[in-house]
This record gives structure tokens, sequence and C-alpha cells, in this order.
């Protein structure tokens, strides 16, 4: 199948012998998104080992369903523009849209159809990895890898087709549509990449027969170790940095807010579905809450250093959470800051594992009672610099990277023999 010798992760180079890989996603530079963090560090790494990657991707338009950027940075459909790293971008057409739902399953249909002919005019890959929940691309990735006659890396980055189920975006006993697909993918991919083990472990169970986990990390040399908050500060500050949509219930930590009143200040940074609606009910209560826009570097790292935890949500009724990790759980470890975390599952045992902070149950009493008691004793705000060490050995983007390597030459390997 593979006429190439394939170079593994220590030979490095960027001769004929390097793998060159073609990358599905719906997101990436210079968009902020999580798929376009977790392939920036990936890649960067990538290069460093003299891979290629070319990245199939929309214009830029995330998050607000029109491009904002000018055309020099967003690319333009249909042309080739230079990554940050050695990577190629070929962008294809998107269609503008709103926050509905709907909206954005048709710009995904009709950017993953696109992605196939752009796909197929660009050099032939060894290997082809998807990255979803972008769905309609999963079915682009099977057709792009078949037709090229490469293997195919699927990469579940949340727990589809279980979160459709939870979010009643598919509802009755029969299988529907999204989930014989994901579910006829998933089955054919020569490797399944999840980012939990927890997910990992579901798919074994349904029959997948190579499945494999990378988490999601950080590169620990850009985040730098923050000092311990000021303990006689006198408002007690807890911050959100993050999607604000239907998953992360953020009208709990609202709540909480608003019953420990004036004692405290909450700081959502971010943007989502759900936006508008918190707005609305933080004005309601009274609650003392400031909405700001996303932010990144500096700025990013000061709204850090000014605050006393760090929320980490998800809600409880969703049993596909139980094996779900919010990608900013790793930042906000690594950083040192305390956590508040609404999270069950896998995800609350990385935190305990991790000594980074306290679990809470989903529920504004129980939270306004754990802050009130942060407040009081604000000795409990101080960490060990467990946490990053919990990072160094398990979320590392350097190790993490280099275990996809190995990952995909055992594949392309085994493919070749």
């Amino acid at each position: 199948m593979l006429d190439k010798v394939i170079a593994g992760p220590a030979t490095g180079g960027s001769g004929p012998d390097a793998v060159r890989i073609s990358l599905l996603t719906h997101s990436y530079w210079p968009e902020q998104s999580p798929p376009q963090r977790r392939w920036t560090a990936m890649i960067k790494e990538f290069s460093r080992s003299g891979w290629h990657v070319d990245v199939i991707a929309p214009v830029a338009h995330y998050p607000f369903g029109r491009r904002v950027l000018p055309r020099s940075k967003a690319g333009r459909p249909f042309q080739t523009q230079k990554g940050q790293f050695t990577e190629l971008v070929r962008r294809v057409p998107y269609l503008r849209h709103g926050n509905s739902r709907a909206g954005r399953l048709i710009d995904q249909c009709f950017s993953a159809l696109l992605s196939v002919p752009v796909g197929l005019a660009g050099p032939r890959p060894d290997v082809v990895i998807v990255t979803a929940p972008s769905l309609p691309s999963l079915a682009a990735g099977y057709l792009l890898a078949r037709l090229r006659r490469v293997p195919l890396i699927v990469e579940m980055r949340d727990a589809w087709p279980d979160l459709a189920r939870d979010a009643r975006i598919i509802q009755g006993s029969v299988k529907s549509v999204v989930e014989l697909v994901v579910d006829f993918v998933q089955q054919r991919a020569d490797l399944v990449v999840t980012v939990t083990e927890g997910f990992a472990e579901t798919l074994r169970a349904r029959g997948v027969r190579n499945v494999a986990t990378i988490s999601n990390g950080v590169h620990l040399d850009a985040i730098p170790v923050m000092d311990a908050p000021d303990l006689d500060k006198p408002i007690f500050e807890a911050l959100y940095l993050g999607n604000h949509g239907e998953s992360q219930r953020l009208d709990v930590a609202i709540r909480a807010s608003a019953l420990m009143g004036d004692s405290m200040h909450l700081h959502m940074v971010g943007h989502g579905t759900q936006r508008p609606a918190l707005e609305k009910l933080a004005r309601e209560l009274k609650a003392p809450v400031t909405f700001h826009a996303p932010l990144h570097g500096a700025a990013m790292m000061e709204r850090y250093a000014s605050a006393d935890t760090c929320l980490v949500s998800l809600r409880d009724d969703w049993k596909s959470f139980e094996t779900t990790v919010p990608s900013k759980t790793y930042e906000v470890l690594a950083l040192g800051r305390h956590v508040t975390a609404i999270v069950r599952g896998e995800a609350a045992r990385i935190i305990a594992d991790a000594g980074a902070g306290n679990i809470v149950a989903c529920d504004p009493e129980a939270v306004a009672a754990l802050w009130r008691e942060l407040a009081a004793d604000r000795g409990r705000l101080v960490r060990s610099g467990d946490g990053r060490q919990w990072v160094k050995t398990h979320a590392e983007y350097e190790h993490l990277a280099g275990r996809y390597m190995e990952l995909i030459s055992d594949l392309l390997a085994e493919a070749r023999s």
C-alpha cells in the first residue's frame, strides 16, 4: 500500500523518507479553538522531526460563523497558506452562519464535502487524520483515505455519538443516521485516537478494534508558574475561562456568586451559545459577575494571576461527561491555581490525583459554600506544585506528540508489511 520508507519520530530529517499527513479539521490557526490549540502543539513537535502536515481546513471563521480576520490571515478558498511551522494549510470555503446548531451543521457539511477534492489535489499523504467532533468531517476523512488508499486515523476529541444523545440532538430508541455514520467510520478506521481513557474503553467495548489515547495537554515552557494569590485580599475572585455553552452549566456558578454577594467577584472569559442567557441571568440576580471577551497571551495570564480559584465545569446530568476532561484543566494545573472542579468521572480523578483543588457538586449552594470556606481560609488556595508535576508526567505536549508519532509510525509499518 505504501511505497515509502517510514521514518520514526527519532530519525528527523526532511527528505523523501519523511512522513506526510493530511489533517482534516473544522478549525485551525489563526483561529483560537480546541482543535487549533491541540494541533498547533502537535504540528510544532511533528515539524521538529521533519514530518510534513497538510492541514485541510475552512477559511478562518470561528467562532462567529463569518470571517473577521483579513484575508491575508484567514486564507482564501482553494488556496494554500503557510502555517506557523512547516505545515501548509489548504483552505476550503465555508457558509456564513449564526449560533444555531442547524447553521453550524450545514456549514460543516459544506466544508467537509469540499475537503475531499482539496485533499485529492494536494500531494499524496502517507496517512489521513480527521479530528472530530465536526461529524461531517468524519465522512470526508474516510472518503479521502479510501480514494488515496492510505490508512485513516479518526481522532475523537469528544464522546460522540454518546454526547449527541445526552444533548438530545438525537432522540428515540432507533439508531439515527448520525450514529450509524459515526459508528461506520470508527469501525473502519485503522486507528481511533481518543483524548480520555474512559472513552477509549467505551469504544473497545463496542468492538472498535484499534483504539489509543492521546490526551490534550500543554507546552509547559509556555506557561509560567503563578505566585500564590494574595492572602490578605478582601474580595474573593473566581475565574472561568472557556466555552459558554450548554455543556458547562455555567448558570450554577452565576447563582453561586449571587449567593455570596459582594464578598466575591466572578470573572467569565470567552464566548458561546449560552452567553446572552448567562448575561441576562447575572443581571436578574444582580450577581457580582463580569463578562470578558476571549483573552489570549499576556492578557489571559494577567487574568489568571488575579484569580484565587479557577472554575472547571461540566454538567452532571450527561453520562458522556464521565469520560470527558475539559482541555483547560491541564492549563490550570500547570499554572498552579486552585481549581473549583464541578466535574465527575475521569476529570474528577485527574483533579484528585494532582491535588489541584476541590471537587464540588453541580449545585449553587454547594459551590457557594466551598467559596465561602476558601475565602475564610485562604491558605487552602496555595498549591504545592503537584499539579504542574502531574502535567509534566502525563500531559506535556512534547511527550504526547512523541507518543502520537510512535502510533503513526507503527501503523504505517504494519500497513507497509
